[in-house]
């Protein structure tokens, strides 16, 4: 990648470090690091691994498309960096994919790139709607019903279902030209992403065709990359088990998987708000409540969150300079 690019990309995430910051009451978080002491390291620690999950993942995806010469390790690194820009964009997206296909392109080429990164964001987010029917289905087993929790359950259930056969229908015959297709009923970007189609509709038709052979040749290793993400969500609410552990909360594991299940859920309805600013703090404000638990507990696992984000959002930033140093 050029180093103007990634001087962009780096700017753009500092700007947004600053930005996330700004939001944070000192005070209060001063208050909820002591209160969790060296449990936050085990908080920020626990990602180390996540995002081998996440790399191995992507690396399956990559590795189906034919022989490439990338290293895991270096793949380690554009995977946290593409994370770190995400954190910054609406919605977990826009941020880190096209740093990831810029990065990517120069070893396979800029069409395999575009359709593996695709194919992971595709396969990232799947997982997520597995993984919230999948809380639903636990919820039903060990958690007692009430009116509001059954027609909740049941509006989530259908959600999930739609969103599922959505990308089964987009692995089949790809989704890049359907993407930049809703790109074209949205205001101030309309005009743009028709003058984009118009130009690349035969890379974007080559692009979906990949993904489709990639889904369609490989379903053992598709399955593999589901399933990879799919754990890596289960055990990503280790984190808040983590944070409840050393406020002394009684709880289960089964508690910190509903928590991180409806919050995320809540948080990705409202992907239009910048940095995502708010919705997932009230996101673990009203699961954490309605599951027993404080608002003040809510508050604080909602906060250390965000300051875990913080802390790996400046290290996937200093990992895109460092690369760029290296080159």
């Amino acid at each position: 990648m050029r180093k103007r690019y990634q001087n962009g990309f780096f700017w753009f995430g500092i700007a947004v470090l600053a930005i996330m910051a700004s939001q944070l009451n000192f005070a209060q978080t001063v208050d909820c690091l002591r209160n969790t002491g060296l449990w936050f390291v085990a908080v920020v620690s626990l990602w180390v691994f996540l995002y081998v999950i996440n790399t191995f993942s992507w690396y399956i995806i990559i590795r189906a498309g034919g022989k490439s010469p990338i290293r895991f390790s270096w793949l380690y690194k554009i995977t946290v960096s593409g994370f770190a820009l995400n954190y910054a964009t609406p919605g977990g997206l826009m941020g880190g994919e096209p740093y990831r296909i810029m990065e990517l392109s120069q070893y396979i080429g800029t069409e395999r790139a575009s359709s593996s990164v695709i194919l992971y964001a595709m396969t990232h987010i799947f997982s997520h709607f597995w993984f919230w029917l999948l809380s639903v289905i636990l919820f039903l087993f060990t958690e007692r019903l009430t009116l509001l929790t059954s027609f909740f359950l049941l509006a989530m259930t259908v959600f999930c279902i739609s969103g599922i056969w959505f990308f089964i229908s987009g692995y089949r015959k790809g989704l890049a030209i359907k993407a930049v297709n809703l790109l074209r009923h949205i205001p101030y970007v309309k005009r743009w992403a028709t003058g984009f189609i118009e130009k690349n509709s035969q890379r974007l038709h080559t692009i979906d065709t990949q993904i489709a052979s990639l889904h369609k040749q490989n379903r053992k290793n598709f399955f593999t990359a589901v399933l990879l993400e799919l754990l890596c969500r289960i055990f990503s609410a280790i984190e808040i088990y983590f944070v409840l552990v050393s406020l002394s909360a009684n709880v289960s594991y089964m508690t910190c998987i509903f928590i991180l299940s409806f919050t995320t859920l809540f948080a990705n309805m409202l992907f239009f708000i910048p940095l995502q600013l708010g919705g997932r703090e009230g996101g673990f404000l009203i699961s954490a409540t309605s599951l027993g638990l404080t608002a003040s507990t809510g508050i604080i696992v909602a906060l250390i969150v965000r300051l875990r984000e913080l802390v790996w959002t400046a290290i996937g930033l200093l990992l895109i300079k460092l690369e760029k140093n290296r080159k």
